[in-house]
């Protein structure tokens, strides 16, 4: 009795990388769980300082925060919260407008939406980091 013959495949098989796509939404999944472990040590780490060292929220006021900003740890600690929380964010909804919204036209235009309005606030946080004078009168 002859063993049965195997068909050819009707499709050829691709490797790992089956497109750029692919790879993003790859690079995308693991950003928001790398971003995410970053983010809890990042707002934890910012609670404990506002909240729980010295006399606590008291004494948060224009001048704490003037101190604050005037050492470079702290700024980058800011900056780094603000930039993550942010992307984070942006990805988690456009993950969610990708699986939502049905015309590819919604899509384009929500997701313009979302990038301008991240840029806006990615910008401005970071402006006003680098830039606060705290030689403000007022």
């Amino acid at each position: 009795m002859a063993a049965p013959a195997l068909e050819a495949p009707r499709a050829p098989r691709r490797g790992r990388s089956r497109s750029t796509k692919t790879n993003f939404e790859l690079y995308s999944w693991l950003f928001m769980r790398l971003s995410g472990l970053l983010l809890v040590v990042l707002v934890l780490g910012h609670l404990f300082v506002m909240l729980v060292v010295g006399d606590g929220i008291q004494r948060v006021n224009f001048a704490f925060v003037a101190g604050r900003w005037s050492s470079p740890f702290w700024q980058t600690w800011d900056l780094l919260q603000l930039w993550l929380a942010e992307l984070h964010g942006v990805n988690g909804l456009r993950t969610i407008i990708n699986d939502y919204t049905e015309r590819d036209q919604s899509r384009f235009w929500l997701k313009m939406l979302l990038y301008a309005s991240a840029l806006l606030v990615v910008s401005l946080g970071t402006l006003v980091i680098f830039t606060f004078d705290p030689n403000i009168s007022g």
